[in-house]
C-alpha cells in the first residue's frame, strides 16, 4: 500500500466494503459522539468519514489536534446505516474505521474557520490566502478557473489557432495604462516594462506569416481596482489572424464563448450569432457602450418635446445644448410615493440634479411636471412610448454625455428595484462601430477615441475627406451581461494610413516613427490585413462562477490597494541591490502641518457646541 494514501478522501464508495484503505488530508471537523469520535477527514478530491473508536491506542492523542492538521488514516470501509447516510457528498454511503494513524502535519490554531462560508475580513484572507484557499467555494472557482483555460487551449486549437510565447520584458509604452517598469543592470538608467498587452508582438507575429496565434497571456498594469478589474496583473485569451476581417473574429469568438459557457455553466446561454449593436445607439438607447442585455428597459431621446414647453428647468438644458433624455418602465403605477423618492435620491448621488417622471393611471397623468406641460407634449410623450395605463416614464435633463450616464445608472437601478433582470441567463451582444476619434472638451483638439492602431472604416479615404468625428473604425467590444470582456480591431497595416490617422490626431510624421518605428518597418516589408481580440480569462471565469468580485476566482490576488498582504509585497529592497542597478530612492514629501498645529502642538482639539 501506498505511503501516503491508496484512495483519495472523494474515492472511496459502496463498492469499496470491506477493503483496506489508506487516506491522508486535512481535519475538516471533530465530532465526539459519546466517546466514538467522527472526523470528516479533507482533501482536493472531497470528504471521507473517519470514525475512531475510543479503544485505539492513538484515541487519546485527537485531544490535542487541531482542525487543519494533517493526518493519514489506514482502515476498513464500511457502510453506512440507512439512518446515518449522508447524501450531500459522494463518499455518504461508507465510512472508514480507523485502525492506524500518523500526523502528518500538525497545525496551530488558525485565524477563521475554513468548514464554514462565514464572513471574514479581505484583508484577513488574503494575507492567509493559502488557507482561505481550503474553501470549498474558492477552491472549487480556482479548479473552474484551470478547466475553463484548457477549454480554451483545446477549442483554439481546434479552430487552427497555435499557441506562441510572447516576451514579458519589453519596452515602455506610455500612451496606454501605466507601465510597471524594471531597471536594467547591464544598462545603466534603462528600463524594461512589463507588457500590457502583447499588442505588437502578435501584430508582428501575423507579419513574420504565423496566421493564426493565440495565448494565454500575463498582462500588467499599473491600475485602480475594481470588483471586475484586478490591479497589476491579469490574464487574458490573447489572439490575433490574418487575412481576416471583422465577421471572421466574430465567428471565432462567438463559437469558443458558446462552447466555454455551454459547458461551465447551467445557466441559460444565448446562442450565437449574437446581436451587433453601434456604439452610439448603444450610448442612446442604454445610456452605455457595456450594456446589460437582460435588462428589458430602454432609454429615447424627448428633447424635442421639451425645446418649447413650459417646464423651463428642461427647456434651458434643450436650449443650452443639452439634452432629455426619457426611460419607460411598464405597468408599475401602483408603486408608494417613496419609490419615486428613493429614485430620485439615487439619482441625485450619480450626478443628476434631479429625476422627473409622468405616471399614467386611470386614464390620467400624475407628476409635479404635468401642469408645465401643454396637451400636445403629453401626447407626443405618450405616442414616443406607445403608453398604456400603469406606465411610468422618468426623465433626465443634461449635456448629452453626462445624460447618457446618469440615463444608463438610472435604468440599471429601475431594473434592479423592481426585479427585472433575469439572473439566470447570459446575453451577449458585440458593440460595433466605434468613433475613430473624440473632441477633447477642455483642449478643443482631436484625439484618438478608442485604439489608435485600429483601421478605419473607409481607409486612406475617409482619412482625407471626411469630418475626423464623423469616422468610423473597425473596433468592437463584446460584452456579457454589462460586463465587457474584450475589446478588439481589425489593425491599421498600412503604413501610410497610419501616418495620416496620427497627423489628424495631432502626431507628426517623426513622433509616430520614434515611438512606433519597430511596427512600422515591419508593415513596410509585407504586411498581412490582420485583425484580433483578447477576452478576459478572470472576467469570464468571474461571470461563470457567479461571483461579484473578481478577486474570488484568482488564486493570489492583491488587495484594492495593489498589495499582496500574504508575501508583503511591493516592499522595500536591499541597498546593495538599488547600487547594483544604479538607482537612488527619492521619497515624496510629507504634507506641512498647518500653521495652528506647529505653533500648538499639545494643545488638544476644541470640543464643538
Amino acid at each position: 500500500m501506498h505511503k501516503y494514501r491508496s484512495h483519495t478522501c472523494g474515492q472511496l464508495r459502496k463498492e469499496h466494503v470491506g477493503q483496506q484503505a489508506r487516506i491522508s488530508g486535512w481535519i475538516h471537523s471533530v465530532r465526539d459522539h459519546g466517546g466514538i469520535i467522527f472526523i470528516d477527514l479533507r482533501d482536493h478530491y472531497g470528504i471521507t468519514q473517519v470514525v475512531v473508536d475510543p479503544k485505539r491506542d492513538f484515541y487519546q492523542s485527537l485531544e490535542k489536534w487541531r482542525v487543519e492538521t494533517v493526518v493519514c488514516f489506514t482502515g476498513s470501509i464500511v457502510a453506512r446505516s440507512e439512518t446515518t447516510i449522508n447524501p450531500k457528498i459522494p463518499t455518504g454511503e461508507i465510512e472508514m474505521v480507523a485502525e492506524q494513524m500518523e500526523v502528518l502535519g500538525e497545525a496551530e490554531q488558525i485565524p477563521f474557520q475554513i468548514n464554514q462560508e462565514e464572513q471574514t475580513p479581505e484583508n484577513m484572507r488574503l494575507k492567509y490566502r493559502f488557507l482561505d484557499l481550503r474553501r470549498d467555494k474558492i477552491h472549487k472557482n480556482i479548479m473552474l478557473r484551470s478547466k475553463i483555460i484548457s477549454e480554451m487551449r483545446r477549442k483554439m486549437t481546434d479552430l487552427g489557432f497555435l499557441e506562441y510565447q510572447t516576451p514579458i520584458l519589453t519596452s515602455s509604452s506610455p500612451e496606454g495604462a501605466r507601465d510597471y517598469l524594471v531597471p536594467s543592470r547591464i544598462h545603466p538608467g534603462k528600463f524594461y516594462a512589463l507588457p500590457q498587452a502583447p499588442q505588437q508582438f502578435k501584430q508582428l507575429l501575423m507579419v513574420a506569416g504565423f496566421d493564426r496565434y493565440f495565448q494565454i497571456a500575463p498582462c500588467f498594469r499599473d491600475e485602480d481596482a475594481r470588483a471586475d478589474r484586478s490591479p497589476g496583473e491579469f490574464y487574458q485569451l490573447d489572439m490575433e489572424m490574418s487575412f481576416a476581417t471583422q465577421e471572421d473574429v466574430f465567428v471565432v469568438i462567438e463559437d469558443l464563448f458558446k462552447t466555454i459557457f455551454t459547458k461551465f455553466s447551467t445557466k441559460t446561454i444565448e446562442m450565437p450569432p449574437y446581436v451587433k449593436i453601434p456604439y452610439k445607439e448603444a450610448v442612446l438607447k442604454y445610456g452605455s457602450d457595456k450594456p446589460d442585455l437582460r435588462n428589458p428597459l430602454e432609454i429615447k431621446d424627448v428633447s424635442e418635446v421639451f425645446m418649447a414647453s413650459g417646464f423651463n428647468a428642461f427647456a434651458g438644458v434643450v436650449k443650452n445644448g443639452g439634452v432629455v433624455r426619457s426611460i419607460a418602465v411598464r405597468g408599475i403605477a401602483g408603486q408608494p410615493r417613496k419609490f419615486y423618492d428613493d429614485m430620485i435620491v439615487f439619482a441625485q448621488s450619480v450626478g443628476a440634479k434631479g429625476l422627473a417622471y409622468i405616471v399614467w393611471e386611470n386614464g390620467q397623468e400624475k407628476s409635479p411636471i404635468v401642469k408645465f406641460l401643454k396637451r400636445e407634449e403629453l401626447d407626443a410623450i405618450k405616442k414616443t412610448w406607445d403608453i398604456k395605463d400603469g406606465d411610468v416614464v422618468f426623465f433626465i435633463a443634461d449635456k448629452e454625455k453626462k445624460a447618457c450616464e446618469i440615463g444608463g445608472a438610472v435604468r440599471t437601478e429601475l431594473a434592479n428595484r423592481l426585479n427585472l433582470i433575469d439572473k439566470n441567463v447570459f446575453k451577449f451582444c458585440w458593440i460595433v462601430d466605434f468613433p475613430m476619434y473624440e473632441l477633447d472638451e477642455e483642449t478643443g483638439k482631436i484625439g484618438f477615441s478608442h485604439n489608435p492602431f485600429s483601421m478605419p472604416q473607409g481607409g486612406m479615404d475617409d482619412l482625407l475627406k471626411k469630418n475626423p468625428l464623423d469616422i468610423l473604425a473597425y473596433q468592437y467590444d463584446i460584452v456579457c451581461n454589462g460586463v465587457e470582456l474584450s475589446s478588439g480591431a481589425i489593425r491599421n497595416h498600412s503604413p501610410e494610413i497610419m501616418y495620416k490617422a496620427f497627423e489628424i490626431a495631432g502626431y507628426g510624421k517623426d513622433a509616430v516613427e520614434s515611438r512606433f518605428g519597430g511596427m512600422i518597418n515591419a508593415f513596410r516589408l509585407g504586411a498581412p490585413p490582420h485583425g484580433g481580440i483578447a477576452p478576459g480569462v478572470d472576467r469570464i471565469v468571474m461571470l461563470i462562477a457567479d461571483e461579484p468580485n473578481i478577486r474570488e476566482v484568482i488564486a493570489f490576488p492583491f488587495n484594492q490597494q495593489a498589495q499582496d498582504l500574504m508575501m508583503n509585497a511591493p516592499s522595500e529592497v536591499e541597498m546593495k541591490q538599488l547600487r547594483e542597478l544604479h538607482i537612488q530612492i527619492v521619497m515624496p514629501k510629507k504634507p506641512e502641518a498647518k500653521p495652528e498645529e506647529k505653533e500648538n502642538p499639545q494643545e488638544p482639539a476644541k470640543q464643538g457646541n
